[in-house]
């Protein structure tokens, strides 16, 4: 069998089975075989499902045998973020806390996915509890850039961006509070979709921030994005979030192009910090985007300098209330020794938790802490609504925004451990849209000098994924960024 089978889409995945080129299993071993081989040195799964993953494709094979009609998802080998909930299988959420849980149930994302003929092939590495923005956070291991090795994949979903960048996955889920599934798809050069707030359940996904959290994709082109946004979107009785909105045809965007949209440029996101090589790369995004009939004009968000600041009062604050229930009682590794639940809970907490995570249970206390709560958390919202009003006013200007995802290429491990205010800067832009609970994506628009991802994001109205879709089809189609490989440091 080719092993060209991994590099494919799920789009072009579908045809092969379909025509009978390739079968679910053999598809299936494919990935099993690449995950084996250079997962050892990338680090991206915490758990790989290989029984079941075989079993589901057994079934698939049947099916297809019996002259079923496939599903739209038909024996596609994903991979998923170790933050949602999955029956059976360990559920870490990247933290030594909850090394040993095993949920009894799936987070609504997986149950619709695994409905459609998906296959899952195991649970992908992240930073504690989503807390990080370079997958170093995570309470096991680093997760390594398939572009180069010395380098982080970004986080918190690091290691599905690397699962997909490096062909362990035909495509993944992950999720984004603050950025973290844009941000390690502009750094592992794969498509990352950040869906609106209550788009897409949150059921049985173990929250950071609940009033920012959202589950999102990481796909090897956009036209996998929007299969996979069809695929879990929708309103679920079982997270009281959830929008009762219908789900459009987003593929049906696909080959609509960008001429006649308006598209804004936000001065911003073009500010002294940003790297030259960033900005030149989405500045040419730009003019092609021209070229194909676009619209652009400038415009300003004027709170996008506080969106940092106030995420970092509202994310902690959330954590710090959403991370109490991890106290050794009811799951998890319990601290042996302690002679009463208050002293048990406090070691269980000290021994489980990570420094990233204390850190932010601690800020997020602090401001919610009495004589404190206004004058920090309370502020925060009402920056939070300036920024959301900031959105409103530019898109009654503009069909869609276009920025970078972030201000950098990928750094190299441990660049930023010792400096946390250096690796919340990474954030800097994709911070906003989660404030504000607008979708976005990040996709390629070129590379640096030492042959680094470079992102391209696209911010769209709330619930408007279409025109995102849109834009970011055309300026795929236009250039030829996707057909690049990561070299894997010469392991593939």
């Amino acid at each position: 069998m080719p092993a060209a089978w991994t590099s494919l889409t799920i789009h072009e995945s579908l045809d092969a089975l379909r025509s009978g080129a390739v079968t679910a299993s053999a598809l299936v071993e494919a990935y099993l075989a690449r995950i084996a081989a250079l997962d050892p040195t990338l680090s991206a799964f915490l758990t790989v499902t290989v029984d079941a993953a075989r079993a589901q494709a057994a079934a698939v094979d049947e099916r297809i045998r019996r002259g079923e009609a496939l599903r739209p998802l038909e024996g596609m080998p994903l991979a998923v973020k170790d933050v949602l909930c999955t029956h059976g299988v360990r559920t870490t959420c990247g933290s030594k806390v909850l090394g040993n849980f095993v949920p009894p149930y799936d987070a609504t994302a997986v149950v619709r996915l695994v409905a459609l003929g998906a296959i899952v092939l195991g649970k992908t590495n992240m930073d504690e509890f989503a807390m990080g923005s370079s997958t170093e956070n995570s309470g096991f291991f680093p997760t390594r850039n398939p572009w180069a090795l010395d380098r982080v994949p970004g986080g918190s979903s690091g290691g599905s961006a690397a699962a997909v960048a490096a062909d362990l996955a035909v495509a993944g889920l992950g999720t984004d509070t603050g950025g973290s599934v844009r941000q390690p798809a502009a750094l592992c050069g794969v498509v990352g979709l950040r869906p609106t707030y209550g788009r897409v359940s949150r059921y049985g996904l173990i929250a950071f921030a609940s009033s920012l959290d959202q589950i999102g994709t990481l796909t090897k082109d956009v036209h996998d994005a929007a299969l996979l946004l069809e695929a879990i979107a929708g309103h679920d009785p079982m997270d009281s979030t959830s929008a009762d909105q219908p789900v459009p045809d987003y593929r049906a965007a696909l080959g609509q192009g960008a001429r006649g949209l308006t598209l804004g440029i936000p001065d911003e996101y073009f500010v002294a910090g940003l790297d030259p090589e960033v900005e030149g790369a989405v500045r040419d995004a730009i003019a092609v985007l021209e070229r194909l009939g676009a619209r652009t004009r400038r415009l300003s968000l004027p709170h996008t300098d506080y969106g940092v600041a106030a995420y970092y009062i509202i994310a902690p604050a959330e954590a710090s209330s959403n991370l109490a229930r991890y106290d050794g009682v009811k799951y998890g590794p319990r601290a042996a020794g302690a002679k009463d639940v208050v002293t048990m809970t406090a070691r269980t907490r000290a021994e489980g938790f990570g420094p990233e995570v204390k850190r932010r249970i601690m800020l997020g206390t602090y401001a919610l802490s009495a004589g404190y709560y206004e004058a920090y958390y309370g502020r925060a919202q009402r920056v939070r609504t300036l920024i959301r009003r900031d959105f409103d006013r530019a898109f009654a200007e503009v069909d869609a925004i276009v920025a970078p995802t972030a201000p950098t290429p990928a750094f190299k491990l441990g660049e930023k451990t010792d400096d946390p205010l250096a690796m919340y800067l990474n954030d800097v832009f994709t911070i906003p849209q989660p404030l504000a609970g607008v979708p976005a994506i990040s996709l390629p628009c070129g590379f640096s000098a030492a042959g680094l991802p470079i992102g391209l994001q696209l911010i769209g109205r709330p619930f408007d994924e279409t025109t995102l879709f849109r834009v970011a089809a055309a300026y795929e189609a236009a250039t030829d960024w996707r057909s690049r490989r990561p070299g894997l440091g010469g392991l593939s």
